[in-house]
């Protein structure tokens, strides 16, 4: 059993070398632990410091998101034919001790996926400024909404992805990765745990480069959401487009009756009714878009399960490739 811990970086050095030191080597039921750090373009000395550490390094020349970062880590993982990845930030909020109560419910074969929640248990609830705490219980009851099923914690980035898991991701997102996992891994029916954890709210040392600027966050976030709901859910997403339209349509079409029975005349307000008129056909031509999407949909999925389904083939060849590893 191989575990991999990956650590995003941006400018790390002075947290790095202690979160790699505090990473547990002796896990029961885990016979190897890789530590492997992707350097999204740091100024500093994160990438030597990580070396010296101990760790693998992967380093961006330019710093590409903590989305790309995220899947450079899943590519090199899957070379190294993890069993089981970690993902946990390298700025120490998160105590890596905590890893094997993380990944347990994967050993158990309880869960593919397992996120680390700071909400579930309330006694837990770190401290953070009350716009952001507002920010992850938002993003944690739409993601729900959308996948139907009530999770506290969608944003941490302390998790832990089994082989079928990461195997099954495609993602395109570069700012962040968090919800666009979540959302890709429910809708692919993958077993989703969530497991309470203590951590310190605010960093240390230096900003978020994610969540320093609340407005940004939201429409990054926001827009990574949506797309990946409009690629997964196409038939829902556009049917709410056009049944919106629609309403608005049906709200102009009202007020031009309205001065109909009151004057007995259509004049001066024929406008409304060509507005109806407009955004009703707006409504069927959005939703005849949905009809089609869905049917290239069904494309997508044939091609996510193909994709998968050659990632576990190399994965099998690398394993009886190399048996002793």
């Amino acid at each position: 059993m191989k575990l991999v811990v990956q650590l995003p970086a941006l400018n790390e050095e002075k947290t790095i070398k202690d979160v790699i030191d505090r990473i547990p080597r002796n896990i029961p039921g885990v016979d190897e632990v890789h530590v492997l750090v992707v350097d999204d373009g740091s100024s500093d000395r994160t990438d030597e410091l990580a070396r010296e550490a101990g760790a693998e390094v992967i380093r961006h020349e330019v710093s590409r998101g903590v989305g790309a970062a995220f899947r450079t880590g899943v590519e090199r993982a899957t070379a190294l034919g993890t069993d089981i990845l970690v993902t946990i930030d390298s700025d120490g909020q998160f105590n890596p001790a905590d890893i094997p109560k993380v990944i347990q419910p994967i050993l158990d074969k309880r869960a593919d996926f397992v996120t680390a929640s700071r909400f579930i248990d309330k006694s837990l609830t770190p401290e953070m400024p009350r716009a952001k705490r507002w920010g992850n219980n938002f993003m944690a009851r739409w993601i729900s909404a959308l996948i139907k099923k009530r999770f506290y914690d969608v944003s941490c980035g302390f998790r832990a992805y089994s082989k079928e898991a990461y195997m099954r991701l495609v993602l395109l997102g570069e700012f962040t990765y968090t919800h666009e996992t979540f959302l890709n891994l429910a809708f692919a029916r993958v077993a989703i745990a969530e497991v309470p954890i203590a951590v310190r709210g605010t960093r240390e040392h230096g900003q978020s480069r994610v969540a320093n600027n609340l407005f940004h966050y939201g429409y990054s976030t926001a827009s990574i959401i949506l797309k990946t709901y409009r690629d997964y859910r196409p038939l829902r997403f556009f049917g709410w487009l056009a049944f919106a339209l629609s309403v608005v349509s049906f709200g102009f079409f009202l007020f031009l009756m309205s001065v109909k029975f009151r004057t007995g005349l259509f004049t001066p307000h024929k406008w409304s009714g060509f507005v109806a008129a407009s955004l009703a056909g707006t409504a069927v031509a959005v939703y005849m878009v949905g009809l089609v999407a869905e049917m290239l949909d069904r494309i997508r999925v044939a091609q996510d399960e193909l994709l998968f389904r050659v990632r576990r083939l190399e994965s099998t060849i690398k394993e009886i490739a190399t048996p002793d590893k």
